[in-house]
């Protein structure tokens, strides 16, 4: 008997080599994974920079999958198709073509030297919390709370959905 597959949010970036497509390709790719159903995927929205502002602003979604791929199976998959998308890792917030976050996994809270579930920073930025509540209106973050409040959090971020 196969078990019950886990869902996952994962956020979506890019800001660099026409971040649009580069998000729309990454919606495509992730239906491909193995034992992967993309359930899910919210609007694109546009987003600034985060800590270092001398960069393009950001497109940004959330996707919902289910998966029989464990969190670090999913966290290797996201990684291969980073790089696939020409992903360097040069520095902090640097610019980026593609930036695939597992933000929640099940209900699961993990911390190593390669993944945190929940994602560490998600419960403060706007352009995970608005593409998250648009397709999990219901969504508790553990450890923090409903998306609605957090998001109430967040009004300062300026954030505009520029694709349904």
């Amino acid at each position: 008997m196969r078990k019950k597959p886990s869902q996952a949010f994962i956020a979506l970036g890019s800001n660099l080599e026409n971040p649009i497509s580069q998000i729309q390709q990454a919606f495509d790719e992730l239906k491909l994974l193995p034992g992967t159903h993309l359930i899910s995927q919210s609007s694109l929205y546009k987003s600034a920079p985060v800590g270092r502002l001398d960069q393009p602003d950001f497109i940004n979604a959330v996707a919902l999958i289910e998966t029989h791929l464990s969190p670090h199976e999913l966290l290797n998959a996201l990684l291969a198709i980073e790089l696939r998308h020409g992903r360097v890792r040069e520095s902090l917030n640097a610019p980026r073509t593609l930036d695939l976050d597992i933000l929640l996994y099940d209900n699961l809270a993990c911390r190593d030297e390669v993944l945190t579930l929940p994602h560490p920073r998600m419960s403060q930025r706007a352009f995970v919390l608005k593409p998250l509540m648009e397709i999990a209106p219901d969504c508790t973050i553990p450890g923090h709370g409903h998306i609605a409040e957090l998001l109430t959090a967040c009004n300062e971020q300026k954030l505009e959905q520029i694709m349904a």
